[in-house]
C-alpha cells in the first residue's frame, strides 16, 4: 500500500498541473460515471494530501477524496513536472511495488544546466512524456521522454480506469482506488477529523503532542499503534519496521507504558522521514549515504533499509537474524537484539 510520502507526491503533482486548470473528468470503466458528469469541466481549486488520503477541491465547494488502498495507482502523461523517481516509475505514481530510482534516468529527463545531479532530486523540470498505461505493454512500449509530437493526445485510455482527469496539457488515470468519491465540505471536514496528525500538515508540535497522547493513554502494541492512521497519519509497514529499528523498540510494547521522551522520538523521526520521501520518492531510512552507497540505497530496496524486508538476514547492526511474524495480518519485521 502507497504510504504517506507517495500521496504527498501525488497531491503535488496536481497541485502543479492541475491546479488553476479547468478539468474535464470522465470515467472510461463507468463506475464512476456520475461522480465525474459533476467535476467535468470545473476548475481544480486545492490539491493537499493527509496521511494516504488525497483531496482535491475543485469550485463551487465540491470535493474529490481518493484513498488508494492495496491496489490504486496514477498514471500522468503529457506536461508533467519529473524528477528521477517519477521517471525510473515512467510516470505512475502510488502502487509503485518499492521500484527503486535509477539515477543515471535523469539524464534523459533534464537538461545540461546541472539538473541532472542527485541534487535535482525535488527540484524538478519540466518536459513532455509518454506515460505506459497499462501492465500489458511493460516492456513494449517507446522510452520515456518522447517528444510532444510524438505521442498521441490525449493518451488512449488501456485498462480499467476508474477516473480520468484531463488539462489541455496533462493527463492522470486512477486505477484500482479503495475509495473515489466526490464529498462536500462538510464530509472531508469529518473524514480529516478522524485522522491522525500529519507531520506536513498543519503545526507540527501540535502533531507532537496529539500522538503523544494518542500513543501514551493506550494499552496496545506500538507496532499497532504506529499503524493506527487515527494515531498518526501516513505510516505504513516499511515505515513502521523501520522506525520501530531506529528507536530501538520491542513492537510489541504497549504504548502506555513507553517513556514520553521515547514516543517524541518516534514522532520526530517519522517528521524527518517523511520528508525524506517526500523529497526522494524513496523510504529511505538508513542514514548516512553518500555517493555510490546512495546510489544504489536509491535503486534498491535492499540497500536502503535496517530490518524491513530482510528476513532471515543476519541484522545490519549486531547479526541477529531479523524476524518476520505477523501483527493484524500485515507482515512485521524486526530485530529481537538491538529492538528491546
Amino acid at each position: 500500500m502507497p504510504e504517506g510520502h507517495s500521496v504527498h507526491r501525488i497531491a503535488r503533482q496536481f497541485a502543479r498541473n492541475f491546479v488553476g486548470r479547468p478539468v474535464g473528468a470522465t470515467s472510461p470503466q463507468g463506475r464512476f460515471a456520475e461522480g465525474a458528469a459533476i467535476l467535468d469541466g470545473r476548475t481544480m481549486t486545492r490539491a493537499e494530501a493527509v496521511g494516504k488520503q488525497m483531496f482535491l477541491e475543485f469550485d463551487e465547494d465540491v470535493w474529490l477524496r481518493v484513498h488508494l488502498g492495496l491496489y490504486g495507482a496514477w498514471d500522468f502523461a503529457g506536461e508533467i513536472l519529473v524528477d528521477p523517481t517519477i521517471a525510473s516509475a515512467n510516470g505512475r505514481m502510488g502502487q509503485t511495488n518499492q521500484r527503486g530510482t535509477d539515477l543515471s534516468d535523469a539524464d534523459r529527463v533534464f537538461d545540461d544546466a546541472g539538473e541532472n545531479s542527485l541534487a535535482s532530486i525535488g527540484a524538478p523540470r519540466r518536459t513532455r512524456v509518454r506515460v505506459r498505461m497499462s501492465e500489458q505493454t511493460r516492456g513494449l512500449d517507446e522510452p520515456d521522454g518522447l517528444a510532444a509530437s510524438d505521442a498521441e493526445w490525449p493518451p488512449p485510455v488501456v485498462g480499467q480506469v476508474r477516473v480520468r482527469l484531463l488539462t489541455e496539457t496533462t493527463c492522470a488515470d486512477l486505477r484500482g482506488p479503495t475509495a473515489c468519491v466526490v464529498q462536500r465540505p462538510d464530509e472531508i471536514a469529518r473524514v480529516i477529523a478522524k485522522l491522525g496528525p500529519d507531520p506536513l500538515v498543519g503545526d507540527v508540535g501540535e502533531g507532537e503532542e496529539r500522538f503523544l497522547a494518542a500513543v501514551r493513554r493506550r494499552n496496545v502494541a506500538i507496532g499497532q499503534l504506529l499503524m493506527d492512521q487515527s494515531v498518526v497519519s501516513g505510516i505504513g509497514n516499511v515505515y513502521r519496521a523501520e522506525m520501530l529499528f531506529r528507536a530501538g523498540l520491542d513492537p510489541h510494547t504497549p504504548g502506555k507504558d513507553i517513556p514520553e521522551e521515547t514516543v517524541r522520538g518516534l514522532w520526530r523521526d517519522w517528521v524527518v522521514l517523511l520528508r525524506i520521501g517526500v523529497e526522494t520518492g524513496q523510504m529511505m531510512t538508513m542514514d548516512g549515504l553518500e555517493g555510490d552507497a546512495w546510489r544504489r540505497a536509491m535503486a534498491s530496496r535492499d540497500d536502503r533499509h535496517w530490518v524491513y524486508h530482510r528476513a532471515g538476514l543476519p541484522c545490519r547492526v549486531c547479526g541477529t537474524e531479523i524476524v518476520l511474524e505477523e501483527m493484524q495480518a500485515r507482515k512485521l519485521y524486526w530485530c529481537p537484539t538491538c529492538q528491546r
